[in-house]
């Protein structure tokens, strides 16, 4: 029987029931900011980042945690002496700073949240040195501060020999005019970025499926890759900030923004507004995501619903800017393809993926 992200405990109807219910209380206290200067712009409720809207400039605010990736990294070093909590620390700072980025904010101050079981966990000074090594380096890489943090220790809420990361951004946006602000319109290039592997979305199920295999984490990849799966999995994620402080830097417009992480493709369609994205070049996929689906087993579906697939990040543009925009991608460093249009079709929202038989509707993707 296939799986699914919902057989390893993980269900988005669920988690996103209450995201809207904060969704709609946090609105009731917009009011606050006014004492301050600011004011909340139309539409920032429900987008990865929160902007706050100042005479000459935007500020960007997101709160955003690691997931479970860490536990497949404490089974490879418990199992072979590996740490990978370097580029754990580089997930959790990548999982922040790219939210942020979607709205054109650049980051300027992070922060860690590290909560423990117990105190102990920091005596290993391998894995705390490599923590604090790759946290540094996420910061440097997103070119922001690392500006603070919170270490607490809870016996009888996190596990014994357990740490839970995650962490906050300040970002800016100024000028104004440099918001990516939603302004998709019919014929949009979409223009995909790719990912390192499985970054930090669907690990829960990727952890069901090492509990299933008689290597575990120390399966081959195969297909090439001469990776194990628990290596493959323990790539550290891109930090795509310098995409778009590039394609700001060349006067190119971003029309959105989408970071590819829980609900897989379905994030395509994380716009209000009603569009189909259609994506006519899809890469095959990957070794790992091959591996994934063959020793789950998890179907196709399942596949694109729940993991990245190989893309970290989406952008839309003018169909004149396109060339460009991967100009400016690749100037700074990452892979990117031109992967389909996007196209108005009444009042249909829908992301379809004509050559692998893919059509995920509007009703699928329920985050606002």
């Amino acid at each position: 029987m296939s799986l699914s992200y919902e057989s390893s405990g993980v269900r988005y109807d669920q988690l996103d029931a209450f995201k809207r219910a904060c969704q709609q209380a946090a609105r009731t206290t917009a009011g606050a900011l006014a004492a301050h200067g600011y004011r909340e712009p139309a539409a920032t409720r429900g987008e990865s980042a929160y902007l706050l809207e100042g005479a000459d400039h935007f500020l960007a605010h997101v709160e955003e945690g690691l997931g479970t990736k860490n536990l497949v990294a404490d089974a490879v070093y418990a199992a072979t002496g590996k740490c990978f909590y370097r580029e754990i620390a580089i997930d959790t700072v990548a999982t922040i700073v790219n939210d942020l980025a979607t709205c054109g904010a650049l980051p300027v101050s992070v922060a860690m949240h590290a909560a423990v079981g117990d105190s102990g966990w920091f005596a290993d000074t391998v894995r705390m040195q490599a923590l604090v090594a790759g946290w540094a380096e996420g910061c440097r890489l997103a070119g922001a501060v690392w500006g603070g943090g919170e270490t607490p220790a809870l016996q009888g809420i996190v596990e014994p020999g357990t740490i839970v990361l995650a962490g906050s951004a300040v970002g800016k946006i100024a000028p104004k005019d440099l918001r990516i602000t939603g302004e998709v319109r019919d014929g949009d290039a979409i223009i995909f970025l790719a990912s390192s592997g499985v970054q930090t979305n669907g690990l829960s199920l990727c952890r069901l499926i090492a509990s299933r295999l008689p290597q575990g984490y120390q399966t081959p990849v195969g297909h090439g890759d001469p990776r194990t799966y628990g290596e493959a999995l323990l790539a550290p994620s891109v930090i795509y900030v310098a995409f778009v402080r590039e394609c700001q830097r060349r006067g190119l417009r971003l029309n959105y923004a989408a970071h590819v992480t829980g609900h897989g493709w379905r994030k395509l369609m994380r716009l209000e507004e009603p569009f189909v994205y259609e994506i006519t070049a899809p890469r095959s996929a990957s070794a790992l995501f091959q591996f994934l689906m063959e020793a789950g087993p998890v179907g196709r579906r399942e596949a694109y619903a729940t993991f990245n697939m190989g893309v970290g990040f989406a952008t839309y543009v003018a169909p004149d800017l396109a060339e460009a925009t991967l100009a400016a991608a690749q100037a700074a460093g990452y892979d990117a393809w031109l992967a389909g249009r996007v196209r108005k079709d009444g009042t249909r929202k829908a992301v379809e993926v004509p050559s692998l038989g893919l059509t995920f509707e509007g009703d699928t993707l329920q985050v606002r």
